[in-house]
């Protein structure tokens, strides 16, 4: 059940809207249920309308009429709340809708249960789905009823409501999703031929601006070069800046005016105190000679902090966690722009859904994030990899980041946040599949003889018996065989380096297991290999060299290892 809320100056105007049926088609049988003392008087039930409804609307407006001799009046002083229920709900009888009618005024303030002082109320059915509740805010000791937080109130009432009635339970948010178009927005854009409203188009251009954006001054500098887009910096007097506002150009109001939105006003985390939180919270080391030779690609730095942030999400510190979330939806919103073109699309729709995700009533703590910012904004100096491997690799551990971040917000009970973290694992799974063909294909092109991938077999066999079949049968084995072919060559145990991979990650939800263990053996193998002499396959008949010849095995470098 969904509740509407709104104030209101004109008593018998609201209430002649709720008993019209010729202008609202929609309009059917329109009657009381329930009201303030189950006597008042029901114009759809009257032989006389007209009458009936004046009387009706002298008897909600005595108390405001006599407040206002007083002075005491509310300017605004009519209470109108919608409760509509949803589609699939059955229909209720009158009875059980005067029964939510109570529950919603006493939860509220405007009628509290047992109080004969209570605001004077009416609840209209004039169709099977919903019903409206009426009321003006004067109580009977001429006061203003205290109604503060009334929808929130009613929402929690409401879902109360929905397990006790066996109604479908809608996912309720925690007030800090972005703000959603209005209908007037929607068919504006509709008439325009556009997909989405300019609020929406705003969104989205000002969040890829922040998660390439390296400071603040940086982000409002790449605001402004922005075709199209108007934007109108604020100070305070001391010069300092206060906040922005953007529009689209050429979306003006009926004044020819544009049309503006702050920060806040496009999403919660969009205002500039916050993006100024964020874009100061980055780790970016000079770019050297020597730093470039030490230092692990950008893509993979990317992905190693990635594969660190279901860890995270374990420790228990849900301010770090929530950083470490939304550094991640910044990672989404930077690749959606870096990706070759086919795969643009699918992961947009990732960032766009995954941007719910990034936000709750936890307040993150931003510099538990900088690692992955860093590692951000460092990919956006390189030139993208032709290798659809790393991309792939990336998405692998997103996707796994994805399930990790559904979990941690179901134990939290954010219901939105949810359903945003299964959506996003729809586009990314698609994307994945897409980035992963290619590269897939190329291993198994490269396919090692068979004596050599019947060795491999016995090493899956030994490492994952529970799996084994899976693997094997999985369309990714092939490229699975020559990843373990090419790791032995470099000096990997393949039956180790798959114990490892296990290891950090149980195989039991991957739809693909085969695939998960190539991308894991890859970047196992390139971040550490524990010998620099390469292995020799003992399928092909050679003999390795005595340990007197090799050189001393080198060390994983520091952080290497992966976490769960």
């Amino acid at each position: 059940m969904i509740a509407k809320i709104s104030s209101g100056k004109d008593t018998a105007g609201l209430i002649r809207y709720l008993f019209d049926t010729k202008k609202a088609k929609d309009h059917t049988d329109p009657h009381l249920v329930a009201s303030w003392d189950g006597f008042a008087p029901d114009p759809g039930r009257s032989n006389d309308f007209t009458a009936t409804k004046k009387l009706l609307v002298a008897d909600l407006d005595l108390r405001v009429k006599q407040a206002r001799r007083l002075s005491r009046a509310p300017e605004r002083h009519v209470w109108h709340c919608s409760i509509r229920a949803a589609t699939a709900d059955r229909h209720l009888s009158d009875e059980e809708w005067a029964d939510i009618a109570r529950r919603v005024a006493a939860a509220t303030g405007i009628a509290p249960q047992g109080d004969p002082d209570g605001c004077r109320w009416v609840a209209v059915c004039h169709a099977p789905d919903h019903i409206h509740i009426a009321a003006t805010k004067v109580r009977g000791d001429l006061r203003t009823a205290r109604h503060w937080n009334d929808y929130l109130t009613a929402d929690r009432e409401l879902a109360a409501i929905e397990k006790e009635y066996g109604l479908h339970q809608i996912v309720r948010g925690d007030r800090t999703a972005a703000k959603r178009p209005t209908r007037a927005e929607q068919e504006k854009a509709r008439r325009q031929g556009r997909h989405k409203t300019s609020r929406e188009r705003l969104r989205t251009t000002v969040r890829q601006l922040v998660s390439i954006a390296t400071s603040p001054e940086e982000f409002l500098s790449m605001l402004n070069d922005i075709e199209s887009v108007l934007v109108d910096v604020q100070h305070f007097p001391s010069g300092e800046i206060r906040g922005y506002k953007v529009a689209v150009e050429g979306d003006t109001n009926t004044a020819g005016q544009p049309i503006w939105f702050s920060g806040s006003e496009l999403a919660p985390d969009l205002s500039f105190p916050k993006i100024a939180q964020r874009l100061t919270n980055i780790e970016a080391p000079p770019v050297t000679e020597s730093s470039k030779r030490r230092r692990p690609a950008p893509w993979d730095q990317a992905t190693t902090a990635v594969e660190r942030i279901p860890h995270y999400l374990d420790q228990g510190d849900d301010e770090a966690s929530q950083a470490h979330l939304a550094a991640f939806g910044e990672a989404l919103d930077a690749v959606a722009l870096l990706a070759p073109h086919t795969l643009r699309p699918q992961l947009r729709e990732s960032a766009t859904a995954f941007e719910r995700a990034t936000r709750s009533r936890i307040r993150a703590e931003h510099h538990h994030a900088r690692a992955l910012r860093g590692a951000v904004r460092a990919m956006l100096r390189e030139p993208v990899p032709r290798d659809g491997a790393v991309l792939a690799v990336f998405l692998d551990a997103a996707i796994l980041l994805v399930v990790a971040a559904a979990r941690w917000h179901q134990l939290r009970r954010h219901d939105q946040q949810i359903q945003a973290a299964h959506q996003t694992l729809l586009h990314l799974q698609a994307a994945y599949d897409q980035a992963a063909a290619t590269p897939l294909a190329a291993l198994a092109q490269r396919r090692p003889p068979q004596p050599a991938v019947n060795q491999h077999i016995r090493h899956i066999r030994q490492a994952v018996p529970d799996h084994a079949e899976r693997i094997i049968e999985d369309p990714a084995f092939e490229a699975l065989v020559t990843t373990l072919a090419e790791a032995e060559a470099a000096g990997h145990d393949p039956r180790r380096i798959l114990q490892q991979t296990v290891d950090q990650r149980a195989l039991d939800d991957a739809r693909h297991p085969a695939r998960v263990l190539t991308w894991r053996i890859q970047r196992i193998s390139v971040r550490s290999a524990p010998n620099a002499w390469p292995r020799t396959p003992a399928s092909t008949g050679q003999t390795p060299p005595t340990s007197t010849e090799r050189p001393p095995a080198q060390q994983p470098a520091p952080g290497s290892q992966r976490h769960r």
